[in-house]
């Protein structure tokens, strides 16, 4: 006579109903037979199993169109995939969330891909984890968050140059200066460039010449040199987000150097400066 609960059979029942009602098309019975089916392998001490079972609650709640709830239970699955010794089960798990969440809520997006990508840190698996990093930071720059993107996009560099993937380092660099100008910090821009004169093949390289010549245009408020960085292939075909950026780029003052330049060229408007100047000097001489 062993009166002891037999949680393993009752999960195994439950997960069995949860099928039965998922293919009837009952999505609510079935995720409550899926969060019933997690509590008895959580008491029956079988954590991966239970992750599993939430995983599936929140596949429901999904379908149903529910996905702020669907993503927590996500989350819980994957504290107890780290829980119970596999990380990176969690880590994908998390990136899963991510992409729900992304059309509804992109700051929850960005919250979950920086879970992810922490979870594959820590385990080193710095290439999973800078995949992550990328979609934290394109996300921050859509939502025009660019003292954020700038710090993301710093750890994904550097993450770049640790694996060795320089060619990337590159647009990264770019992206970078992108987001410094639309931060209106020059000097931050500027600083980005000079460090990667020291990543190999960064000195010299097109991504190089372009960002040199898109920081002279921006300083020289050279309003036609900025845009003809900004349109060319190299920053058109970049990540969408990050062309957004090129497209949109302005330079201070409206390009007011360059349109000085151009009138003093035509020679219209041009010749009424020198005259003022001419008055000047006579003035001071005398």
């Amino acid at each position: 006579m062993k009166w002891k609960p037999d949680y393993d059979s009752a999960a195994s029942e439950y997960a069995k109903a949860a099928v039965a009602f998922k293919n009837a098309k009952q999505l609510e019975p079935a995720k409550e037979a899926y969060l019933l089916e997690a509590e008895a392998h959580t008491s029956n001490g079988s954590l991966f199993h239970a992750a599993k079972a939430f995983e599936q609650a929140g596949m429901m709640l999904k379908d149903m169109q529910r996905l702020p709830e669907a993503v927590q239970y996500i989350e819980k699955a994957s504290m107890m995939y780290v829980e119970n010794g596999t990380p990176d089960t969690a880590a994908m798990a998390l990136d899963r969330a991510g992409k729900l969440i992304e059309a509804l809520d992109l700051a929850k997006a960005v919250h979950l891909y920086q879970q992810a990508a922490g979870v594959f840190e820590n385990e080193e698996r710095l290439r999973q984890a800078v995949e992550l990093v990328g979609k934290a930071s394109r996300l921050l720059v859509r939502q025009q968050k660019f003292d954020e993107a700038a710090v993301s996009l710093q750890k994904e560099k550097n993450m770049y140059k640790e694996i060795e993937n320089y060619p990337t380092c590159f647009k990264k660099t770019i992206a970078q200066v992108l987001v410094h100008l639309h931060r209106r910090d020059y000097v931050a821009a500027e600083k980005c460039v000079r460090e990667s004169y020291s990543i190999p093949g960064f000195s010299g390289s097109e991504d190089c010449v372009a960002m040199e010549q898109l920081l002279q245009g921006y300083d020289d408020q050279d309003e036609e040199q900025v845009s003809h960085v900004c349109t060319s292939p190299l920053l058109k075909y970049m990540d969408n987000d990050y062309a957004k950026l090129a497209l949109s780029l302005t330079v201070p003052g409206g390009g007011k150097k360059k349109a000085a330049a151009s009138a003093a060229a035509s020679g219209d408007s041009g010749a009424a400066p020198p005259e003022e100047e001419e008055d000047e000097y006579a003035g001071g001489l005398c």
